[in-house]
């Protein structure tokens, strides 16, 4: 694959010339909904905006790429954000493990709060398990950011932030926005390892035609063996604006250890993060994807409140294109992220 990214710092992806609307939702599939709605409703204070099941229906199994699927799903609202938590009866009995910090894969989301808040702590009493060495948060003075990685109940990896000052506050959408509505926490990443950071930063690149807007190269001495728990670790990052202030797509590549490749094939259902990008026009996005070489599992399927449409990225990571039948109603993206906007 031919690397033709540049860096630019004013690249976001709200102004690409795509029908790319913005990233609509994080999911995550679940073991046990009911276990782990509770662990995330109870540290973040997310409201429950929806539930919903489908058995017996030939539009989820095509969409699924999957016969006789069961699902139940139930999506949180963060102030930016939605987080769409899945189970699919078939992964009753699969073996739950803990993602590798090192990944590969869709390894997390973030969860940012203002340095004041007891973000690390709600997630704490509800059984959080930290990852970060002498499981105590890491503090940047650099870039002003205490940090701390986790595992829910499942073994599914979290990121938490608590930013310091009123600068990172405005940037991140706090300031003037959901400070006034009382809403402490929200969202932040996409996050991505991998063993090529370039290789899929220029599949993506292609995807949204924009340039990533920030690309560095660090050992991180101290700070990273202590946030990671490992000695001497190296990486390198790139991200890409998915608006203006609070949401970005990380793409990370541990150099020290190496992000190995992924020996898993997975599917729509499997267990973990995906997450959707919502569009203006599916079937047209589907051709343009389809011409770049995109793996799909199906054509776009109407299901519930959307047209969808499952597929791989390069990694083998779970994406979906995804436009709402209402594309002014609730669960659009316009709705809690306004084009040009947070």
């Amino acid at each position: 694959m031919t690397i033709d990214f540049d860096f630019d710092p004013n690249a976001v992806l709200v102004d690409s010339t795509t029908g790319v609307e913005g990233v609509n939702h994080i999911g995550l599939s679940v073991q046990n909904l009911d276990r782990v709605l509770d662990f995330y409703s109870a540290a973040t204070g997310f409201e429950v905006i929806h539930k919903e099941s489908f058995e017996n229906d030939a539009s989820a199994d095509i969409l699924f790429a999957r016969n006789n699927v069961k699902v139940q799903t139930a999506i949180l609202r963060a102030p930016n954000w939605v987080l769409e938590l899945s189970e699919f009866a078939h992964n009753d009995s699969a073996t739950l493990t803990d993602m590798p910090v090192i990944g590969p894969g869709m390894s997390h989301t973030c969860y940012q709060s203002p340095i004041d808040q007891p973000l690390f702590e709600k997630f704490a009493a509800q059984g959080a398990r930290f990852l970060n060495r002498h499981d105590e948060p890491v503090y940047s003075p650099t870039y002003g950011v205490s940090y701390v990685y986790a595992y829910d109940p499942e073994g599914n990896l979290l990121e938490m932030e608590k930013l310091d000052g009123e600068q990172l506050l405005k940037h991140a959408g706090y300031l003037d926005n959901w400070d006034k509505d009382n809403k402490p926490i929200w969202m932040s990443q996409v996050s991505l390892f991998t063993p090529d950071r370039d290789r899929l930063m220029q599949f993506y690149h292609n995807i949204f035609r924009t340039n990533p807007h920030r690309i560095v190269e660090v050992p991180v001495g101290e700070f990273g063996d202590n946030l990671f728990d490992i000695d001497n670790a190296k990486v390198q990052i790139g991200w890409f604006r998915l608006n203006r202030q609070s949401k970005v797509m990380e793409i990370l590549q541990f150099l020290n250890p190496p992000t190995p490749q992924s020996m898993i094939e997975r599917e729509p259902t499997s267990l973990g993060y995906s997450f959707s990008l919502e569009v203006s026009d599916i079937e047209a996005e589907y051709q343009r994807l389809k011409a770049l070489g995109v793996e799909f599992f199906s054509p776009p399927v109407k299901l519930g409140r959307f047209v969808q449409a499952y597929a791989r990225d390069i990694d083998g990571n779970i994406f979906s294109l995804r436009q709402p039948v209402d594309s002014d109603g609730p669960f659009s993206v316009k709705a809690y992220d306004k084009r040009g906007g947070l």
